[in-house]
C-alpha cells in the first residue's frame, strides 16, 4: 500500500505547494472553529459568575484577547462579534482551501490524461492482441476518476479528519484531564473499525471494478459487431451475456454497500456512544461541582466537532483504498514497456529510394512460428505481389516491415539500412499502409483523406481520388468531400472506405505503399481502372500488393507464394502461372469460375 501512496506522491508533482497551501488553510479553519466554543466558555466561567477563578491557559488567553473581565462583562456584544468573526475567518479559508484542491486535483488529472493517451499510443501492438478495448477504456475513464474524486476531495478531507481530532487535545488537557480521556475513550475503536473495514472495502472494490471492466467490454464488443449481430440473429444470445455480466456487477456492487453499510451503522453508534459518555460524566461532575459549566460546553461542543471527521475516516479510506486500486489499474499501462524508438532519425534514411530487402527472416506468436527464414528483395520503385492461403503469413510480414513487432532472426533492410537501426517513427514515416478494413474517422471525406498530409491543397486531394476511382462516388453525395461518414466510415460501403484509403495512401506520397487486401470490396471493372491509374504510377514508389485475386497481381514486377510461413514459389505472372503448383491451380480455378459467370451472364 505504501508503494501506491508514493505513487500518488508522485503524481501530485507540480501541485503539491498548491496541497501545502490548502492543508495550512484547512489547520487555519481547524483552529478558528475550536476557538469558537472557547469564547462562550470564557463568558459563561470568566465573566457570567461571581466567583473569579484562574482559569485554563486557553481561558485565560481568550479573556485577554477579549478585553478582560469587567470590560468584557460591560461589552458582551464583543462576544458575539468575536464568534461571529472566527466563523467567518474560518469560512474564507475553508473557501481557499477547497479552491486550491480543486486547481491541484483538475491539473494532476489532466496531465495523468495526457500522459496515459500519449503512453497508449506508444504501447507495442503485441500488448494490444491480449488487451480488452472496453477495459482499458474504463482505466482511463471511471479509474482516472475515482482518482479524480479522491484528490479533489477525500486527500484534504483526510487531513482535515486528523487536524479535527489532533488540534483540540492540546486544549482539552490543559481544561480538564478527566474531560478529555473521557472525551477519546472510543476513538482506537472508532479507528480501528475504520482500518478494518478499509481492507475489506479495497478487496471488494477491486472485483467490483474489474467486473465494471468486463461489463463495458461487452457492451464495447457489442456496439462495434451490432452489425453481425442483428445479421445471425444474435440479439437474445448478446442480451443474456450482458445479463450476466451486468449481474455479476450489481452481486459486487451489493456486497460492497453491505459493507459500508455495517460501519455507517457501527460507527454511528461508536460515535453516539462517545458524545453520550461527554454528557453523562461531564453531567455528574458539574453537578457535584468539579466541573465548571463552560469548560462542560467546550467539551460537548468539540467533541460534536471532532468525533463525526473522526468517524468519516472509514469513508475516507474506504475512498483510499478504491484509489489505490484505481491507481494499481492505471499503473498498470503506465508501467507496461513502450515501444523501444531504437536507433536514431538518420538524414540517409529521409533520402529513401524504397529499395527493401528481407534476408532469412523469420517471427512467432509466442511458440508459434508464423514466418520461417524467408529471402526476398524488391528494388526502388518496383511492385511486389504476395499471395497465399489465410494464415501464411502475408500480413505478417507487413506487419515485421512497419515494426509492429521485432523479429526473431534474420534482417530487414530499406535502402541497406537495417531497420531495427532507426527511428520507428521516421520508418514509419516512409511508408503508407492500406489495410483490407481500413479506419476511417468520423469525419468529413475531405479531412479523412487529408489526415495523411494536411498540407495538401484541394488539386492534390482531388488527384488522389481520381486515381484511387473514388471522385466521382464522392460528387455523388449531397455534401461531396464535406459529407461526413459514419463512426469508422459505417455510412460508406466496403468498396468506398478502401477507394478513401487508398487516396489517402496516395495523398501522403510515400516511398513505399503496401495495400494489404485493399482491393478485396472492389467491383472487377473498378479493381481494373485502379490498377490500370497504379500502373500510370509505376516507379513513383515501391508498392508492395497481397490479395487473393490474382487478377490484381498480374502486373507486378515479382510476385512470392507464401505457405506455413515460406515462399514456395517466386515469379512473374506469366512464369508462375505455367510452373506446376500453387499459383497454377489457384490461377486455373479463378479462370474457371469467371469464364463460367461470363457464359452465365
Amino acid at each position: 500500500m505504501f508503494d501506491r501512496i508514493h505513487t500518488i506522491w508522485s503524481l501530485l508533482e507540480g501541485q503539491r505547494m498548491r496541497y501545502t497551501a490548502a492543508l495550512a488553510s484547512l489547520i487555519i479553519a481547524s483552529m478558528l472553529l475550536y476557538a469558537v466554543p472557547i469564547v462562550p466558555q470564557v463568558v459563561l466561567d470568566g465573566v457570567l459568575t461571581d466567583e473569579v477563578r484562574e482559569g485554563s491557559w486557553p481561558e485565560r488567553m481568550g479573556l485577554w484577547l477579549l478585553g478582560g473581565r469587567e470590560y468584557l462583562s460591560d461589552n458582551l456584544w464583543i462576544a458575539a462579534l468575536a464568534v461571529i468573526g472566527l466563523t467567518m475567518l474560518a469560512a474564507i479559508a475553508t473557501y481557499f482551501r477547497g479552491r486550491w484542491v480543486a486547481i491541484a486535483a483538475e491539473s494532476v488529472v489532466c496531465r495523468l490524461r495526457d500522459r496515459l493517451h500519449d503512453h497508449l499510443n506508444h504501447l507495442p501492438c503485441s500488448w494490444y492482441d491480449k488487451a480488452e478495448t472496453g477495459d482499458v477504456l474504463q482505466r482511463c475513464t471511471s479509474d482516472v476518476d475515482t482518482l479524480r474524486n479522491f484528490l479533489a476531495m477525500q486527500v484534504i478531507e483526510i487531513g482535515r479528519a486528523i487536524a479535527m481530532m489532533v488540534i483540540p487535545i492540546p486544549i482539552m488537557l490543559m481544561m480538564d484531564v478527566r474531560m478529555t480521556i473521557a472525551s477519546v475513550v472510543l476513538l482506537p475503536v472508532i479507528i480501528g473499525s475504520a482500518v478494518y473495514f478499509f481492507g475489506r472495502v479495497k478487496a471488494v472494490f477491486r472485483e467490483k471494478d474489474e467486473a465494471e471492466g468486463r461489463l463495458t467490454a461487452c457492451v464495447n464488443e457489442n456496439l462495434t459487431g451490432i452489425r453481425v449481430v442483428r445479421a445471425f440473429a444474435r440479439q437474445e444470445f448478446e442480451q443474456d451475456k450482458f445479463r450476466d455480466r451486468n449481474n455479476e456487477h450489481r452481486a459486487l456492487d451489493y456486497r460492497l454497500y453491505a459493507i459500508l453499510s455495517w460501519f455507517w451503522s457501527a460507527s454511528d453508534e461508536l460515535c453516539f456512544l462517545q458524545k453520550a459518555a461527554v454528557f453523562i460524566l461531564g453531567g455528574y461532575w458539574v453537578a457535584v461541582g468539579t466541573l465548571e459549566i463552560g469548560t462542560y460546553y467546550f467539551f460537548i461542543a468539540a467533541v460534536s466537532m471532532y468525533v463525526w471527521p473522526v468517524r468519516m475516516m472509514g469513508r475516507l479510506l474506504a475512498e483510499l483504498g478504491k484509489a489505490i486500486v484505481a491507481v494499481d489499474r492505471i499503473h498498470e499501462i503506465l508501467e507496461s514497456p513502450s515501444e523501444s524508438a531504437t536507433g536514431e532519425s538518420s538524414p540517409e534514411a529521409n533520402e529513401c529510394s524504397g529499395r527493401i530487402e528481407f534476408r532469412n527472416v523469420s517471427f512467432a506468436h509466442g511458440e508459434t512460428p508464423i514466418v520461417r527464414g524467408v529471402n526476398f528483395s524488391i528494388d526502388a520503385g518496383q511492385t511486389l505481389a504476395i499471395v497465399g492461403p489465410s494464415g501464411s503469413g502475408k500480413s505478417t510480414l507487413i506487419n515485421l516491415l512497419l515494426r509492429f513487432y521485432d523479429l526473431d532472426a534474420g534482417v530487414i533492410s530499406v535502402d541497406g539500412i537495417d531497420i531495427t537501426t532507426l527511428d520507428r517513427q521516421q520508418h514509419r514515416r516512409r511508408m503508407a499502409v492500406v489495410m483490407q478494413d481500413p479506419f476511417l474517422y468520423s469525419r468529413t471525406i475531405h479531412d479523412n483523406i487529408a489526415l495523411s498530409r494536411r498540407s495538401a491543397d484541394e488539386d492534390e486531394v482531388r488527384l488522389a481520388t481520381r486515381v484511387a476511382c473514388i471522385h466521382d462516388s464522392i460528387l455523388e453525395f449531397d455534401d461531396g468531400y464535406e459529407t461526413v461518414v459514419g463512426e469508422r466510415g459505417v455510412t460508406l460501403s466496403g468498396g468506398q472506405r478502401q477507394r478513401v484509403a487508398i487516396a489517402r495512401a496516395l495523398l501522403q506520397k510515400p516511398d513505399i505503399l503496401v495495400l494489404d487486401d485493399a482491393l478485396s470490396a472492389v467491383d472487377t471493372r473498378t479493381e481494373r481502372m485502379i490498377l490500370e491509374a497504379m500502373r500510370d504510377r509505376h516507379g513513383r514508389q515501391t508498392t508492395i500488393v497481397i490479395a487473393h485475386r490474382l487478377s490484381t497481381l498480374m502486373a507486378a514486377d515479382d510476385i512470392i507464394v507464401l505457405d506455413e510461413g515460406g515462399i514456395i514459389q517466386q515469379g512473374t505472372h506469366e512464369s508462375l502461372a505455367l510452373e506446376d503448383g500453387m499459383y497454377q491451380r489457384l490461377w486455373d480455378i479463378q479462370t474457371t469460375i469467371e469464364s463460367t459467370e461470363e457464359g452465365a451472364a
